[in-house]
Parts: structure tokens; C-alpha cells; sequence
């Protein structure tokens, strides 16, 4: 791979002309024209049961008055003048320091709930009619932008660089909406990713989205680590056939109740023993493991697609988890010319450095 130079990534397609960026792992949270609802699966890892009821009794809140937008602005706690995903516990306290906020800097402006709560594909729209914007989805916060063609797919590219001590990584990944000269930049928002993959997807193309959920009715089982060939020998797997899946053992092609068996057994059997080391991935064939196949199989960790009538867009970061600023670039016209998604901001890269600094210390 060579380091430095522009790599094609692909293509993807935004017919509705708005684009989504967000974290591949929460496209399943997405509630497309429906208020959005905190199911068991997003509630899975919270033990305390008063928070578990917090989170679903959440509100959406928007700012309203003759100085809305710079009272929102100063406060600083969400883009535009809408504060979503207020836990309940909090609307009470959010809004009181909302109001003392007002008060302290003399703005005309106050808090009211929205109801119902504001569906994800309405949070994106109001982020285009801004001239795009971040959004939170169930706390996440999501990039959405408009200007984007409608007629024609749209070419990705994405720069490596070399990082010194942690290595070769993107720098930044570029969707050409235009083909003017870019003259000026604006910060757009921040992508927030916690399954260090990012998604590029038409926000009327998400609707079709199915995460988990098999589109053929199958799933695959596969698992790996210091324990696998132990385990493949008392169940009978095999090696998968998957390019990008070397040393990675399972099952392949399952009726779904079977596969589901299969990964039951495999974790009993690993828990029976803690000497036993063996991670487990249950995997029905939805859009999900679709692009994910592919994003396994590549030489640069990306895939696409198609969903919904559109083409889509998912790649590794190389940089885990983190916040990435998107910006939009236009040129002397203020047209879009490009979307460009930042990932090695040098802070980043002075506190993996620091990080490296502590680790060989130690």
C-alpha cells in the first residue's frame, strides 16, 4: 500500500441527495420515520434499573424564542436548537440550567418538550435544512448533509500517511460531491464511533437497513483464539472460507435456530472451563454482515453495498474509537465540492503517542 497517495475506496450512491455518516455498529438503532425507542439490545449493558427507565422515558427538547439560536449556541451542549436524547431524570435539571443560562446572559429564549419524540430520518432533515449538522442518536452523535447529486454515484477516496511509532493509518476520507476548486472549509460536526467503523449512507436508504435481522433466513458461526482448534474438533467446524477469515473457524450457510444452537453450545462449552480461551461471533446474514464480509476481505477494510434502492459505504477508521470531524469544502461559489471526514487529527496522534510513551515505561 502505498503511503501518502489518494486510495480509491469505492462508490456509493445518495439519490434523496442527503448523506448520513455515522457508526456502522448503531445503523441498527436507527428508527427512520418513527420516534425513536430504547429497546432491551441498546439497554443490554445498564445494570442499574432506575437508569434502565430513565433512558426510556428520554426527551427530546427544542429551543424556542426570538433569541433561539444564539442562547442554543452559547449553551453549547448539541448542535442547532435541538437537545435530543435528554434522559428523564435530567429534563428537569437540563432544563433549569437552561433557564439560568438565559437569565444570566439576557436571551429571550426557553426549553420545550417535543412530542412525540423526534424520528432519526426528521433529526438528519433539520440537519440538511442547516447546511448540515451533527445529530445524536441515542446519545451517538451522527453527521448528516445535503447538496449531494442524486443522478450520478459519488467517488470515495481515503489518504494514508505514516504515523511514526503507531504506524500507517487514514489520515482523512474524502466523498467528491463536486468537481469545483475548493476555496474554503466549514466544520460540518463530529461522527462519533465506538466499533471503529464509519458508514456512508442515503438518509431514505437507511429505512431499509436490517442490522441483525437475516435476510436469506441464514447465519454463520465463527469463532477463534488460543482454545479454536480444541473447539473445532469437538463440534466438527471447519476453517471458513471467507477471504480475510484465516485461522477463523465455524459454520457457514445455517438455518438461523440452528446457528444460534451452535453459538450457545460453543460459549457453554468455553465458560465450563476457565482455562478454555475461545471468542464466539453469531453472525445472520443481514446488511451488517453483508459489508462487514467484505470489509474483512479487502486489502484497505472497506465495502460496499447496495441498501434500499442505494449504495453504501462502510470502512475501518485504523483508529479505533474516537470523535472525527467531518468538514464540507466549497468552492468560490459556496457549492459543495467535497465531504471530507477527518481521522488523524494531530491530537489524536500526540495522545496515542503519549500512550506508546506510558506503555514502554511499563
Amino acid at each position: 500500500m502505498t503511503i501518502g497517495a489518494q486510495i480509491h475506496l469505492g462508490s456509493i450512491t445518495c439519490p434523496s441527495g442527503r448523506l448520513v455518516i455515522a457508526d456502522t455498529g448503531y445503523l441498527g438503532l436507527w428508527s427512520g420515520g418513527a420516534p425513536p425507542v430504547a429497546d432491551e439490545s441498546l439497554l443490554a449493558g445498564v445494570d442499574d434499573p432506575a437508569l434502565r427507565e430513565s433512558i426510556r422515558a428520554a426527551a427530546d427538547l427544542v429551543v424556542v424564542g426570538p433569541d433561539a439560536e444564539p442562547a442554543a449556541r452559547s449553551f453549547d451542549r448539541q448542535a442547532g436548537t435541538w437537545l435530543y436524547d435528554i434522559p428523564g431524570h435530567g429534563v428537569e435539571e437540563f432544563t433549569a440550567a437552561f433557564t439560568e443560562h438565559c437569565r444570566a446572559h439576557g436571551f429571550d429564549a426557553r426549553l420545550e418538550r417535543e412530542r412525540p419524540r423526534v424520528p432519526h430520518r426528521e433529526r438528519a432533515e433539520r440537519c440538511v435544512r442547516a447546511g448540515g449538522l451533527e445529530f445524536v442518536m441515542h446519545g451517538v452523535p451522527v453527521v448528516a448533509i445535503g447538496g449531494l447529486p442524486t443522478d450520478r454515484p459519488i467517488e470515495v477516496t481515503a489518504t494514508r500517511r505514516d504515523f511514526g511509532r503507531i504506524g500507517a493509518r487514514w489520515e482523512s476520507v474524502v466523498i467528491a460531491v463536486g468537481a469545483g476548486e475548493p476555496v474554503s472549509s466549514r466544520l460540518v460536526g463530529h461522527v462519533g464511533v465506538d466499533a471503529a467503523r464509519l458508514s456512508l449512507v442515503d438518509a431514505d436508504g437507511l429505512a431499509a437497513w436490517r442490522h441483525e435481522e437475516p435476510i436469506d433466513g441464514l447465519a454463520d458461526v465463527a469463532f477463534w483464539g488460543r482454545s479454536d482448534q480444541e473447539a473445532a474438533a469437538r463440534f466438527g467446524a471447519s476453517l471458513l472460507p471467507y477471504p480475510g477469515e484465516d485461522g477463523t473457524y465455524g459454520w457457514v450457510d445455517l438455518p438461523v435456530d440452528e446457528a444460534v444452537d451452535r453459538a450457545i453450545a460453543l460459549r457453554d462449552w468455553q465458560a465450563a472451563d476457565p482455562e478454555r480461551r475461545l471468542m464466539v461471533d453469531f453472525r445472520p446474514h443481514s446488511h451488517h454482515w453483508q459489508v462487514m464480509a467484505q470489509v474483512r476481505a479487502t486489502e484497505h477494510e472497506s465495502g460496499t453495498i447496495e441498501v434500499g434502492g442505494t449504495r453504501t459505504m462502510c470502512f475501518m477508521t485504523s483508529w479505533g474509537d474516537g470523535f472525527f470531524p467531518v468538514h464540507a469544502d466549497e468552492d468560490a461559489a459556496g457549492d459543495l465540492v467535497r465531504i471530507r471526514i477527518v481521522l488523524g487529527d494531530p491530537e489524536r496522534r500526540v495522545r496515542l503517542e503519549a500512550m506508546y510513551d506510558r506503555w514502554s515505561l511499563d
